[in-house]
């Protein structure tokens, strides 16, 4: 086996914060563990880059080593993020589907390469592994959640929340909260509460949206689903079919899967901008949906206003600015009055006009043609 010289994980330990708006509008402590400021904007980068360190580890011939993945969103990022920190080069495979502003963060990270190829996915990563992968004696595949080492790497977000919580004085969470596509956060935040003294008494709340709901679904049927395909504005949700091990660990644990509206994910977007100052993607403002309107505490009876829940604000690089002016005014009718509460912030700050009054207000294009750009 070829040697490596120790490398530095390929991702940071994140902050993790108390929000005094989300507390009060959940009704119990908030704290937000903020995935977003991970090197490549998400999550991924503990799952992926501890799959390319234990690649580079246990390869033959580690300097030789060429990482390939097929992911146009996230986990691609993460994968060349992670390939750069590692002195790797990554390639990464995209069907034609993926946007422009995508790509544009894949080139930027520092990809070897980044082809377009295919429809879908399915037929990107056909390319990828057919034409590139077994053409390249080095090459090594990363997939996007299923994988054991990528588990295990997002299982260190449970071990840092612990130690952040212990910091400050607390013994534990009663409940974590984290959005579902494939399966592989879920994952790792279910096997690192197995190895937490607190772990057996903390609930897990998976939240997916409508037409991105592959877990749900299984766990209703008993039994694995594909979905037909993916309906909602949520993309980096979207799994067809949720990882196994997702659906086997969901059905041994305490675990409240539930599904919200694209409208609620898009919410929980712009109240967090507002209440937090953070941007993310829908498949991240999913989590944070949940502490407005009631939901969290209709979702999970048991809480009470000393309850402590950890939100994984997974973050995502898929959002803009405008996007989430889309998202706000677009969505802005779901909360009706919202809250009483002007203790927070978005509150007072909901939108009160429709995208098409508010665009040519501001003197720009029309709402339609703005959001079909944009998407």
């Amino acid at each position: 086996m070829g040697s490596l010289t120790p490398s530095p994980k390929p991702w940071i330990e994140t902050p993790l914060i108390e929000s005094s708006a989300l507390s009060k509008a959940a009704g119990c402590r908030i704290f937000l563990k903020l995935e977003n400021l991970q090197p490549s904007g998400s999550f991924k980068s503990r799952g992926i880059g501890a799959l390319l360190l234990h690649s580079l580890l246990t390869h033959p011939n580690p300097h030789r080593v060429h990482f390939y993945c097929s992911s146009g969103g996230n986990a691609g990022l993460a994968c060349v993020t992670a390939a750069k920190a590692l002195d790797r080069a990554a390639t990464v495979v995209v069907p034609f589907s993926t946007k422009p502003l995508m790509i544009a963060k894949i080139k930027n990270a520092g990809a070897y390469e980044v082809v377009q190829v295919g429809d879908n996915w399915k037929e990107a990563d056909t390319y990828l592994r057919e034409e590139l992968l077994k053409k390249d004696e080095g090459g090594v595949y990363v997939p996007p959640f299923d994988n054991p080492e990528i588990w295990e790497g997002h299982s260190t977000l449970v071990k840092e929340v612990s130690a952040q919580l212990q910091e400050k004085g607390e013994e534990g969470a009663d409940a974590m909260v984290c959005s579902v596509g494939g399966g592989g956060l879920l994952c790792g935040v279910l096997l690192g509460l197995e190895r937490e003294w607190w772990g057996n008494s903390c609930a897990v709340l998976a939240l997916e949206t409508e037409g991105a709901d592959s877990l749900n679904q299984a766990l209703a049927h008993g039994n694995l689903v594909t979905l037909p395909g993916i309906t909602s504005i949520a993309t980096s949700l979207g799994a067809t079919r949720v990882a196994r091990k997702a659906f086997e660990l969901s059905k041994t644990h305490d675990v409240v899967s539930s599904v919200l509206s694209d409208a609620e994910a898009a919410m929980g977007c712009w109240r967090l901008a507002d209440d937090e100052r953070i941007i993310v993607e829908a498949a991240c403002g999913v989590n944070v949906a949940v502490c407005y309107g009631g939901r969290l505490k209709k979702l999970l009876p048991q809480l009470t206003p000393e309850s402590k829940v950890v939100i994984v604000v997974c973050g995502g690089s898929n959002i803009t600015l405008q996007t989430l002016m889309v998202y706000r005014m677009e969505y802005g009718w779901i909360e009706g009055t919202i809250t009483d509460d002007e203790e927070v912030p978005s509150t007072l700050s909901a939108p009160t006009k429709g995208i098409d009054e508010y665009s040519k207000h501001l003197g720009w294009m029309d709402g339609d043609e703005w959001y079909e750009q944009d998407q």
